[in-house]
């Protein structure tokens, strides 16, 4: 990793940065309350939100789970003027090395299927498509119904 790059669990002082980055990389989602993810990973016992930074400056998140099953990457991103750089790879690398710590067989993750990019992305790092369908409950809702 190159010595300006460096990464860190996240910081609360963060906070605003790391949801700035989100939605401007459009990951958030009117159903998805940015604040109440990060504090749900904060009070997961094996979760993690990595950051990626240059200096003080937020480029790049990804949030790693682990169910004791199967590991689960979230809201991996990486700002736009950043992209292309390798950064993206290096918090995927950083994931797996932790889900690894923890002795996690695999890791799943959720990309949509119109994002072609992000898909061909992930192909590079040797993820492939499983047989599967998912199948999503909400079981609490983040925004008030108007």
């Amino acid at each position: 990793m190159p010595p300006d790059y460096k990464i860190i669990e996240f910081e609360e002082r963060y906070r605003d940065d790391v949801i700035h980055l989100w939605r401007i990389c459009d990951l958030t989602r009117p159903w998805n309350d940015p604040n109440k993810d990060i504090d749900r990973i904060l009070s997961d016992q094996t979760g993690k939100l990595f950051l990626i930074r240059e200096d003080n400056k937020v480029l790049g998140s990804v949030m790693v789970g682990y169910d004791g099953h199967r590991g689960s990457v979230y809201y991996l991103s990486v700002h736009p003027d950043y992209q292309k750089k390798n950064l993206g790879r290096l918090l995927m690398k950083r994931s797996e090395d932790y889900l690894l710590t923890l002795g996690c067989p695999k890791l799943n993750l959720m990309v949509r299927t119109s994002n072609i990019p992000v898909i061909e992305f992930y192909g590079r790092l040797g993820y492939e498509k499983d047989e599967v369908v998912v199948l999503g409950k909400r079981l609490i809702t983040d925004q008030k119904q108007h």
